[in-house]
């Protein structure tokens, strides 16, 4: 690139990589060793996304980690990106570390200030005797070398692919990029990872590291690299109900579920969405706005759809592929069989289709730098079969997410499936417990609250051996809470629903009517944890 700031950071990146390979013949890490650990967040991603998980996009590399590791299949985000975030750098439910999360307070977009006790793992994992490296999406408060990373490449443009206007290395901004410099930031992303640890293979070998690899693949804007289109482009001609049908298929034979199929819902309509007549002005009569019948659908739409669903696959085949240059370098330096890698998705598929950024050019080819588009109900139902429901909805396709864990030297199994329930509060009280740390009771002085999740590495050996007395979520008006197999769940304002996950994990039996007592008892237990959350977040600090 020209400007001189982003041609020494990708200088950096080269120079850091001619140094790992130097270093590779030097003499061998030290023994006794902490694992590392590499945490991997995909955004927007559905529950059936990857191949081994029941899609048909080529995920080989993601597909590799799970058949030398566990998945599992009752895994759950918060439905939306920068609260997922908070829950798995902090390991606390947004609403406890951040009142601005709380019901009746203004959502702020995820750049709200944390009390002091919250700290981030990073900053956890440093008296450990971790390094810790960031690349990708950032989306919470502060900045990460101020939150303990050692190195960063933060972007903080989520609008743009292929030329972000916002983005920095250390924390220090970066300059726009400009149309047609060769950036697309799943790679940009990726590469950053890498030189990063290269740089430990070259300079910190001897000290185990933490790499927080967010993604912004596959949100919206859809938006990939042309090559990556073409293989999808005839993929979805036959459209969202066939996919359902193929996809459902699969995962029962993979074990992954045992549930009816839940269908497209045509009354889905997020309300921050285009309205159908700026659908038409904007981007085209080819745009569909609701999850309605494939056979419903004109010819001309019938024709722009499936292009959609092709840049959403190609999104996460980059990202797959990105994936893989990661793990090679692990392979290279060594370190795959002793770093336990974790990967999820921030929340379910997305229903939203909104114009931001550069604007939607609708005589420019799909998924280009000059488009704008999402996935829209249809589609996105489809990412996340056979569960109900979207991203920001808190109903099971909302919440949940893949959760792949490899780690060669501490879990014997080898693709196995794991159906114990847990949440991304889970993740930090894991891996510090794999780190050989605890949960700091105070921290400068403040007191400090014990972690909601716990720790998954009972998990690794033995399914069914962590259990949680209640798991919560409020999301823009959307409310759940799961005890045991029982599910509480309620849509905005709408009346509560009561499910039997372990019957009707996609949620098509409302039993409130039967069991008005049952719905009393977890509509309780969802407000005293509400109560509890709003009395920690709004806590005066010492």
């Amino acid at each position: 690139m020209n400007p001189k700031l982003f041609a020494d950071f990708l200088s950096l990146i080269r120079s850091i990589a001619v140094a790992a390979v130097a270093a590779c013949g030097s003499t061998a890490m030290a023994a006794a060793k902490p694992p590392n650990i590499v945490v991997i967040v995909a955004d927007d991603m559905g529950f059936s996304d990857l191949g081994c998980y029941g899609s048909e996009i080529h995920t080989p590399n993601l597909d590799r980690l799970a058949s030398h590791g566990l998945r599992f299949t009752e895994f759950y985000n918060t439905a939306r990106c920068w609260p997922s975030r908070a829950a798995v750098l902090t390991g606390y439910y947004a609403q406890q570390v951040r009142r601005d999360s709380l019901p009746g307070v203004a959502n702020s977009g995820g750049n709200g200030t944390r009390p002091a006790w919250a700290r981030l793992l990073p900053e956890m994992l440093r008296p450990l005797g971790y390094r810790s490296y960031h690349s990708g999406k950032w989306h919470v408060d502060g900045l990460p070398l101020a939150n303990g990373f050692d190195h960063s490449y933060s972007l903080n443009d989520h609008d743009r692919y292929f030329n972000p206007q916002q983005h920095t290395l250390d924390d220090r901004p970066l300059p726009p990029v400009k149309p047609g410099d060769g950036y697309y930031s799943t790679t940009a992303i990726a590469r950053h990872a890498i030189a990063m640890l290269a740089g430990h293979q070259a300079e910190h070998r001897d000290e185990p590291f933490f790499l927080y690899l967010a993604f912004t693949a596959p949100h919206f804007p859809l938006q990939a690299l042309p090559e990556d289109i073409a293989v999808y482009r005839q993929r979805y001609l036959a459209g969202w109900d066939v996919l359902q049908q193929e996809r459902y298929a699969r995962m029962q034979q993979l074990g992954l579920i045992d549930c009816a199929l839940t269908k497209p819902d045509a009354s889905v309509w997020p309300s921050y969405n285009l309205s159908l007549a700026e659908m038409r002005n904007k981007i085209g009569p080819g745009e569909v706005g609701r999850a309605l019948p494939w056979l419903d659908l004109t010819d001309e739409q019938r024709l722009f759809q499936p292009v959609k669903m092709a840049i959403h696959a190609a999104m996460i085949h980059r990202m797959d592929i990105e994936i893989g240059r990661v793990i090679s370098q692990l392979e290279a330096a060594g370190e795959l069989d002793d770093t336990v890698i974790f990967f999820v998705s921030d929340n379910g598929a997305s229903a939203e289709q909104i114009i931001r950024g550069d604007g939607h050019d609708p005589g420019a080819p799909p998924g280009s730098a000059a488009t704008y588009l999402g996935l829209g109900p249809a589609w996105s139902s489809a990412s996340n079969t056979p569960l109900r429901l979207q991203k920001t909805w808190v109903h099971e396709g909302g919440i949940s997410t893949p959760l792949i864990v490899h780690w060669p030297n501490g879990i014997a199994a080898r693709g196995e499936l794991r159906r114990n329930p847990g949440h991304l509060i889970d993740l930090a009280p894991t891996i510090i417990q794999l780190a050989g740390g605890q949960w700091p009771a105070t921290v400068a002085g403040h007191p400090v609250p014990a972690p909601p999740g716990k720790s998954l590495v009972p998990v690794f050996a033995k399914d069914g051996t962590v259990n949680h007395d209640s798991l919560w979520w409020y999301h823009d008006g959307n409310r759940a809470v799961r005890v045991g197999d029982w599910k509480l769940v309620a849509d905005h304002n709408k009346p509560w629903e009561l499910f039997d996950l372990h019957r009707d994990r996609s949620e098509t039996h409302n039993l409130a009517a039967e069991q008005p007592a049952r719905v009393s008892e977890l509509e309780q237990v969802w407000t005293q944890r509400l109560d509890e959350f709003r009395a920690l977040a709004t806590r005066p600090e010492p």
